[in-house]
């Protein structure tokens, strides 16, 4: 396959077991052997519930977002940053990829203005719910990213942002990496899951959709994607219709999927194109 810019969102299992980071990191270096350019924006959630937990901080999800107040922030901004990146730059630069730590508060790369989720009540009301100290992404500068894969180094980026007021803020992960997709107009934007796609009967195999476009997915919302896998889709659906090529969503679990579908073309997980 021709040479690309691949922006990759790693996160759920496949960041938890260490065997299968290390195959990523292998995969990932592989990729970049060929030639293409990647981008990391990680989240982190089982290693954010687990420091919540530790500091006694009660932290809810709605509409697969979460809630965070200051004190979850601080938390949510130590754990990603501080564990969760370190440890990736770490590993991925052991394996050869020049890794380099950043999140979105570095040069003020993405700024972001406060989220308030829009949700339908039981009467039909339309409601505004406040999801405290979460971000919606307002504005990025890839700048600091054009430089460091010119230079051949490869971005891991934790998805915290600023606003205008220097106030940090959390973002959803997918969010976040649909927007920075979008502003590097990239070729794919990969999404690693744990699940192999987007099922039309999950968890039925036979029922996985290979490819679909970014037209057919309002019809899909409240039926086959639920849950998290929403943010999800919302965030490929967008990135799609601000200029990426393709989105990939793929088991993050089943790393020689993703070389399979790079190197050899083989059919993997659920493709969206426009």
């Amino acid at each position: 396959m021709q040479s690309s810019k691949l922006l990759i969102k790693y996160g759920g299992n496949a960041m938890v077991n260490q065997e299968l980071k290390q195959q990523i990191a292998q995969a990932l270096f592989r990729l970049k052997q060929a030639g293409h350019q990647i981008v990391l924006v990680h989240g982190g959630g089982p290693f954010i519930n687990r420091a919540l937990e530790r500091s006694q901080i009660v932290s809810e999800f709605i509409e697969g977002q979460r809630q965070t107040s200051p004190e979850a922030l601080e938390e949510i901004q130590k754990t990603l940053i501080g564990e969760v990146n370190a440890d990736l730059v770490h590993l991925f630069s052991q394996n050869q990829l020049s890794a380099v730590g950043i999140s979105g508060l570095d040069s003020q790369m993405v700024q972001v203005e406060k989220k308030l989720l829009s949700k339908i009540d039981a009467n039909g009301i339309l409601d505004e719910i406040d999801l405290g100290r979460v971000g919606q992404v307002k504005s990025i500068n890839t700048s600091l990213i054009d430089t460091l894969l010119e230079k051949n180094f490869t971005p891991i980026i934790a998805c915290i942002g600023g606003d205008e007021n220097g106030l940090a803020y959390n973002i959803n992960a997918d969010d976040f990496a649909g927007e920075i997709a979008a502003a590097l107009q990239v070729d794919y934007y990969i999404s690693l899951t744990d699940v192999d796609g987007l099922y039309g009967n999950y968890p039925d195999p036979a029922s996985l959709i290979t490819s679909l476009s970014v037209a057919d997915l309002p019809k899909y919302y409240g039926s086959i994607i639920q849950g998290g896998m929403i943010p999800k889709i919302q965030s490929c659906e967008s990135a799609l219709k601000k200029g990426v090529k393709n989105v990939l969503i793929i088991n993050g679990t089943k790393p020689k999927e993703l070389l399979g579908f790079f190197e050899k073309g083989l059919k993997s997980g659920t493709t969206i194109s426009k």
